[in-house]
């Protein structure tokens, strides 16, 4: 046969033998999605350059979906490494984090770069884009491409293809330059015509459309305090020496992480102490200090150690669970797919809590609820509390940075804490290591560990947790008075021994295959260790892997 059947959308379409994916969706022009860049062909995520040799069902991947914002984003920072490159021989270029609906940028030459420079890269980028170059994906052998990145003075990624488990690697090839991505890319430059490169010095932000609103118009929004705690981030890494996978594998490698977790702990244990300074600072009158941060960043453990070091500043913080504060669960609001919503601030009975804090600010006694999750009910009748002078109240959850939480309370009196687990390590220059993927890891374990979920399990509900986080937190980042970035420089190397057997454990024909398959092939970047005698036990991964002193 010299045809091959595609059904899209339950419509049926011949084509001859031959033709791509690409050509197929210029053909049909399916109806309701955003830019195409991608396609699942019977469930198997494939490039459009793909070419079907037998019936198959298609479904387009566009800018909506996770793994097709991906796929541009990979095409957009390769065009920009690129333009970067012919502009100012001799550059290395650093693609760092996400921040400000883009990702963070800085480029290393003989002088900084200024404004003007950054208006000359993005024009550049735009012509790149109108020459509408093909991207060309090459196999080569693992000694064929570290001639290839060795030639070109990409040292980096010479040391991260060291420790990857394969003989054959994928590059991809437009124009004069060569590069290393981790994931498919678009068929050519000209897919990439939505972006923006915004100065923010010491570097730049290359921005993208964004999930779930990829026909949005592009705008620069200001994440000053985010971008103060990556700063942070990056110096912690020069300052230990890692600063990427290959970095961190070799300390596995020579036997010396064990004392890099010690300093990397250090560290962590230092900025908590300087956050509780800050609170005893502050005085008496900052009496309620609110935790919030996305799932797995470390909430609980992070507010254990807090109120430590408060104690060690003469205080004796008191915890009051959120949790105890839900409705009734049949007077919980519907979320989109008709459940009972938890994550929406409406669940919280925000005018008793208010009603509570009031009166324990002002030295009353108030009878706290608590929460039964069996039955979803509350009942009225708990722990009964009052404040005395050195006591503040700690609350931590989701919705800590929302104004309406505390809409009663006097901001004077509130000391607010965004805490996640903001990546610092990148796999190389140019491939990052994006934050929900740390999360993620460290959630698939912890469910596994202390809820017996599966791995289905955990990646069946994370893209409502996803919802909920951009809904109810990430909205209010900038509301804090503090930030604390949870992650681990040396997490991956912990987790993976843990992670793996979960991820492998998954059927092929499960619908989050392509995840597992992604995550699996991005954990094969790091070695593993295992000699968990060397992680304190006040640790924030011991609230993921187990052995933490602050399990009830």
């Amino acid at each position: 046969m010299n045809t091959f059947q595609v059904t899209i959308l339950d419509a049926k379409y011949d084509f001859p033998i031959g033709v791509s994916l690409e050509e197929v969706m210029a053909r049909v022009k399916p109806e309701g999605y955003a830019k195409i860049v991608a396609a699942k062909v019977d469930g198997i995520l494939r490039e459009l350059t793909f070419m079907p040799v037998e019936d198959c069902r298609v479904e387009p991947v566009d800018l909506r979906n996770e793994d097709g914002l991906r796929i541009y984003i990979r095409g957009l920072s390769f065009i920009y490494v690129m333009a970067v490159r012919e502009l100012y021989d001799g550059s290395r270029v650093e693609i760092d984090h996400s921040i400000s609906g883009g990702l963070y940028c800085r480029v290393h030459w003989k002088r900084p770069l200024t404004q003007r420079d950054v208006a000359q890269i993005e024009t550049r980028m735009h012509e790149i884009v109108a020459e509408n170059m093909p991207f060309e994906r090459i196999e080569y052998t693992k000694e064929e491409a570290v001639r290839l990145f060795e030639a070109d003075g990409q040292m980096d990624k010479v040391r991260l293809l060291k420790y990857r488990p394969y003989d054959h690697f994928n590059v991809y090839r437009c124009s004069w330059m060569s590069d290393y991505f981790y994931g498919y890319m678009v068929p050519s430059t000209g897919y990439l015509d939505k972006f923006a490169l915004h100065y923010y010095l010491p570097g730049m932000v290359l921005q993208h459309p964004r999930r779930g609103e990829p026909e949005k118009k592009i705008t620069f929004f200001d994440q000053r305090k985010l971008a103060d705690v990556f700063w942070e981030a990056s110096r912690w890494g020069e300052i230990l020496q890692c600063v990427n996978t290959a970095d961190l594998n070799r300390l596995v490698e020579d036997g010396q992480l064990r004392n890099f977790i010690f300093v990397n702990e250090a560290l962590h244990e230092k900025k908590i102490a300087e956050i509780a300074d800050q609170i005893s600072q502050r005085g008496s009158s900052r009496k309620l200090v609110l935790i919030a941060g996305p799932s797995s960043s470390g909430k609980t453990t992070f507010a254990h150690r807090l109120s430590v070091q408060l104690q060690v500043n003469g205080m004796s913080p008191v915890a009051i669970s959120l949790d105890n504060y839900y409705r009734n669960r049949e007077e919980l609001p519907l979320g989109p797919d008709g459940k009972r919503n938890f994550e929406n601030i409406d669940s919280i009975d925000v005018e008793l809590f208010n009603e509570h804090l009031s009166r324990l600010l002002q030295s009353e006694e108030v009878e706290l609820p608590e929460y039964d999750f069996t039955t979803g009910r509350r009942r009225d009748h708990g722990r009964i509390l009052r404040l005395g002078p050195d006591q503040p109240v700690v609350v931590e959850g989701i919705h800590g940075l929302n104004p309406s939480l505390t809409q009663g309370i006097p901001p004077e009196m509130t000391f607010k804490i965004y805490i996640s687990a903001l990546t610092q390590l990148n796999l190389d220059d140019h491939n990052r290591i994006p934050t929900t993927d740390t999360r993620l890891v460290r959630r698939l374990v912890r469910d596994h560990h202390f809820r017996g979920f599966s791995a289905q399990e955990t990646l069946d509900i994370w893209a409502k947790v996803r919802m909920g986080e951009e809904k109810n937190i990430f909205p209010y980042q900038e509301e804090a008075d503090a930030m604390f970035n949870s992650s681990l420089v040396y997490e991956f190397s912990v987790l993976k021994p843990f992670v793996m057997p979960l991820l492998r454990a998954v059927p092929e024909e499960d619908p989050n295959a392509m995840e597992v398959i992604r995550l699996r092939k991005f954990m094969n970047y790091f070695l593993p260790f295992t000699d968990l005698e060397a992680i304190p036990n006040t640790s924030i991964i011991r609230e993921f892997v187990g052995g933490s002193c602050f399990e009830e």
